[in-house]
């Protein structure tokens, strides 16, 4: 869906406001939206985990007498961007993306995971990402790396069914504990009984995609809606990451 781009916003139905805008600022409303994160877009002083290292900065040594020179950001970032374009064409594809994140296992990112977060930031949809639109990519990994590790509170790199429900339940969702473990199901290919990065992030973007469409449909807002056999099947092939 296009638009999206960022991490959860809380709002009534629920999940990350995807509109590449500023890091959300209240959690997902009765169907389920993000909380607010304090510290959104920011790491507080440590490498974000899950990404791979920008290579290192020759920043020259201040005049004598004179203060350091502070670090540009944007030239970290851009290290890193070019160290991540293998074939030096200025964009950085799937492929590419995907060879230069990890997860907190040092696991690769899936690759659809991947093209779901390109797609997000691709605003001339040739199916690459230039650097401008890698900085809107950027600060929205930061963000979910800091709601992943709020609700990963046993630090093991994966969040588990009961973490999964903590975090759907604070981000707005209101779901039964056997459909977060159809989440953890669906989304744990490896049957390790949790989600890494890449998967959580898969799964909320879907729950949030498949709860604006039928927020869309619940006329009434009661929870409830009557849908045409074609227009379910359209909206689940349509929301599928």
């Amino acid at each position: 869906m296009s638009g999206y781009g960022q991490p959860p916003h809380y709002g009534n139905y629920g999940q990350p406001n995807y509109n590449q805008q500023a890091p959300p600022q209240q959690g997902y409303n009765q169907y389920g939206s993000q909380p607010t994160q304090p510290g959104y877009g920011g790491y507080q002083g440590q490498q974000p985990t899950g990404y791979a290292p920008p290579p290192a900065q020759p920043y020259g040594a201040a005049p004598y007498g004179q203060p350091p020179a502070q670090p540009n950001p944007d030239a970290e970032l851009w290290s890193w961007f070019k160290a991540v374009d293998g074939d030096n064409s200025g964009k950085i594809s799937v492929t590419e993306l995907q060879a230069a994140l990890t997860n907190a296992n040092w696991t690769t990112f899936n690759a659809e995971t991947c093209r779901l977060m390109i797609a997000m930031f691709d605003t001339d949809h040739n199916g690459t990402i230039s650097f401008d639109e890698f900085r809107g990519l950027w600060r929205y990994l930061q963000e979910w790396r800091q709601v992943f590790s709020k609700f990963d509170t046993d630090k093991t790199g994966v969040i588990n069914a009961q973490e999964l429900s903590v975090a759907f339940t604070q981000m707005g969702f209101r779901l039964s504990s056997q459909f977060v473990n159809l989440i953890i199901a669906r989304y744990d290919p490896q049957s390790r009984r949790g989600l890494k990065m890449d998967m959580f992030i898969q799964a909320c973007v879907l729950l949030k995609q498949l709860t604006d469409a039928f927020r869309s449909r619940d006329t009434q807002q009661n929870g409830t809606i009557r849908i045409s056999y074609e227009d379910f099947m359209s909206m689940v092939v349509l929301n599928k990451p």
